[in-house]
């Protein structure tokens, strides 16, 4: 492999994954609910963000529905 290559040749072009990334965003969220998440990080090895992510993820594919109780 070369030490060094030239780069100045290369054409720029969009990333086509650029839609598929995450966005930051912040939420409140309740310490115990950041507890929980945490701890569920601890014993898999999954940072809790990712799992709170992947929790997200399987309410928008399976199309769950909050029921407000007034």
């Amino acid at each position: 492999m070369r030490k060094e290559y030239d780069l100045t040749k290369l054409k720029s072009r969009r990333n086509p994954y650029a839609k598929a990334l995450k966005r930051q965003v912040t939420i409140r969220i309740g310490n115990d609910v950041i507890h929980y998440f945490k701890e569920m990080g601890n014993k898999t090895g999954v940072p809790y963000q990712s799992l709170i992510n992947l929790y997200l993820r399987d309410c928008v594919d399976s199309h769950r529905v909050l029921k407000w109780a007034a």
